[in-house]
């Protein structure tokens, strides 16, 4: 089992994990660091003008063939990896929530995106061939803090 980098959690923290969504491994690593360290309302802001197109994700890694936008370097709109970082903090607020802990003063202390199981998958070719059609799937795990403003 894959731990925390992360050493002790607060009580003033919560974390929710997502396990084996299908979507780009080098999307959802640069969506990662994009939102590590960021107030969860301020990242919630950017992931939604993303899903608007409006900002992209600048890419820090897996730079290859990827266009530069004015004002921000490489980078993309990955709207499907995005969606399922929204879909985790919206888990990891109501976790926060549940908790008793204040939503307005929420700060992303750790976000990992990790490799999960593969989908193997093959396409009929002609003369009795196959050809392999494989896609990995991702683990995305958050954990926030509260933070005294």
């Amino acid at each position: 089992m894959k731990g925390y980098s992360i050493i002790e959690m607060s009580e003033k923290s919560a974390r929710s994990i997502r396990k084996n969504c299908n979507i780009s491994l080098k999307d959802a690593v640069n969506i990662a660091h994009n939102i590590k360290g960021m107030d969860l309302a301020k990242a919630e802001d950017l992931l939604e003008a993303v899903m608007k197109k409006e900002r992209p994700i600048k890419y820090f890694r897996y730079l290859d063939s990827v266009s530069h936008r004015k004002g921000y370097g490489p980078g993309r709109y990955p709207v499907r990896a995005v969606k399922q970082f929204q879909s985790l903090i919206g888990n990891v607020k109501a976790n926060a929530e549940f908790k008793g802990l204040d939503t307005d003063s929420l700060k992303i202390v750790m976000v990992t995106a990790d490799k999960g199981p593969m989908l193997k998958r093959f396409t009929p070719k002609a003369y009795g061939r196959a050809g392999a059609n494989n896609r990995d799937m991702v683990h995305l795990s958050i954990v926030v803090e509260e933070v005294e403003k």
